[in-house]
């Protein structure tokens, strides 16, 4: 009788703990069974910060819309303390025509410009830049068109060691394993695997893209 009465409030007092660890933010950071987590929770920017022009962001209809002058929307939110090594990244993304943008990875925050820190897995199907959808931009440019505008379709990134794998509509474009001895011109000099954040890209006032279905999933070192 008294291990029964004692258990109920030590269960109490655990489950007030998780709620207080987790905070407000747990919902949309909550794993799926085979460790994918949401990284947007469909109705707001909760986690994200953007750069010089913030008004290039909203929310609409459960995804985020990319529209207007030069800016980056960077993850800031609890999932790994946005910082990531090894790890898969996807989002559904829908571009219109002559869109152009970007995901970044292993990025880290600015308050203006192009990020200097990491890769761009590059979004464009349409846009007078011939570099299309599925590039790791500037180290292994696609040029086919895989994805058409004004149709969802999936980028998927994958990030293993000196290994990354690019991925659209689940057919593979890029497979990359980067040099121990890396070399970069000087203005894509951070252009190399360290760790970070993600980030989405406001390329300019013409360009409108939509993300949604946002997620991660760390994989070991």
């Amino acid at each position: 009788m008294l291990r029964r009465t004692l258990a109920t409030p030590l269960l109490h007092l655990a489950a007030v703990a998780l709620i207080l660890a987790c905070g407000s933010s747990a919902q949309p950071t909550a794993a799926t069974d085979d460790g994918w987590v949401s990284l947007f929770d469909g109705k707001t920017l909760d986690g994200w910060r953007a750069s010089d022009q913030p008004g290039t962001f909203k929310v609409e209809n459960g995804a985020i819309v990319v529209n207007g002058p030069r800016s980056h929307l960077f993850y800031m939110g609890p999932v790994n303390n946005h910082d990531f090594r090894n790890f898969e990244w996807k989002a559904e993304v829908m571009t219109f025509p002559k869109a152009n943008s970007g995901m970044y990875f292993h990025t880290e925050f600015q308050e203006t410009g192009w990020p200097q820190k990491g890769y761009e897995v590059q979004v464009n199907n349409s846009h007078t830049d011939p570099i299309r959808t599925g590039s790791l931009y500037g180290i292994v440019n696609v040029t086919a068109q895989h994805a058409r505008d004004n149709e969802w379709f999936t980028q998927h990134i994958i990030v293993q060691g000196k290994r990354i794998v690019v991925k659209v509509n689940g057919e593979t474009l890029v497979d990359y394993t980067e040099p121990a001895t890396a070399e970069r011109p000087p203005d894509m000099a951070g252009r190399k695997l360290s760790s970070g954040t993600f980030a989405l890209q406001g390329h300019d006032p013409g360009s409108k893209v939509l993300y949604r279905n946002i997620m991660a999933k760390v994989l070991p070192d």
